[in-house]
């Protein structure tokens, strides 16, 4: 086992201590979450971009259009394909090779929330019924790995849709090479939903968790939500059990919380 193993072993025992207090580390209350900064167009290569830090977590998110065959049962539509890339830039503890169990875990979370609003219309997507319509692909990568990667991929995914320009085609349906059609793509704010992840550790509820707290914890509920609505739920992060009284006040917070960061993914003040 490294130093840094050790260290981060001993530092979520003093963060399990804590949280019973309802202490942390960085001084915050237990159902506080940590700054937020969102900037987009920042890949010009992408169709469209974001980078969200969310205290000391960073992820970056591309936008690629590609055209393809629709699926058989809705031949009337495009899709969307989400991935989260970890690796051992965002932290030490993640190897190389193919997709750990926890990305592809959470990239999942993140494509439920998305697709669950049913912000995006999939039929505006469509370019020949049956035969051709666009791909829309969200590649989120991690740049630091400091905990709560599920609502900073959630962020920085819808931030890119947001940002994202409709590729111009040929008269043979092929995509023009860096020119973009008039439009960007479709969303409807109205449905735009927001994740929000919660830790427990000992019957104590926090949000928002570093990465130290993610080991203090013994069980993790991310959630989405459009304004009083959820469209999502996920249940992961280890054993241990949420009570009934303990979810409604997970989605009362998250309704609470919504209109602030759906504001900053808008990029509105």
């Amino acid at each position: 086992m490294s130093d840094i193993d050790i260290l981060k072993i001993i530092k979520a025992d003093k963060a399990r201590k804590l949280l019973q207090e309802d202490k942390r580390f960085d001084n915050r209350g237990l159902l506080d979450s940590r700054n937020l900064e969102i900037k987009k167009n920042v890949m010009k290569s992408a169709d469209g971009s974001a980078w969200v830090k969310l205290g000391n977590t960073e992820i970056i998110a591309g936008v690629k259009f590609v055209v393809g065959t629709p699926y058989l049962d809705s031949p009337e539509e495009g899709s969307l394909v989400l991935n989260l890339e970890m690796s051992g830039i965002a932290s030490a503890d993640i190897g190389t090779g193919p997709p750990s169990i926890d990305a592809m875990e959470y990239g999942r979370v993140v494509d439920r929330v998305i697709r669950s609003s049913e912000c995006i219309d999939f039929k505006e997507l469509s370019i020949v019924s049956g035969e051709k319509s666009f791909i829309v692909f969200v590649d989120c990568y991690a740049l630091n790995a400091d905990g709560n990667l599920i609502d900073a991929a959630q962020y920085a995914a819808m931030a890119a849709l947001l940002d994202s320009k409709i590729p111009k085609l040929d008269e043979n349906n092929n995509i023009v090479n860096k020119e973009y059609a008039d439009k960007k793509l479709k969303i409807d704010l109205e449905k735009l939903a927001v994740s929000f992840s919660f830790c427990k550790s000992n019957h104590k509820l926090f949000m928002d968790a570093t990465e130290v707290e993610e080991l203090a914890s013994d069980s993790r509920f991310s959630v989405g939500v459009c304004g009083n609505n959820v469209v999502s739920y996920h249940k992961g992060g280890g054993n241990g059990t949420f009570k009934i009284e303990e979810i409604n006040k997970i989605m009362d917070i998250a309704a609470s919380k919504y209109l602030e960061i759906k504001n900053k993914i808008c990029d509105k003040k």
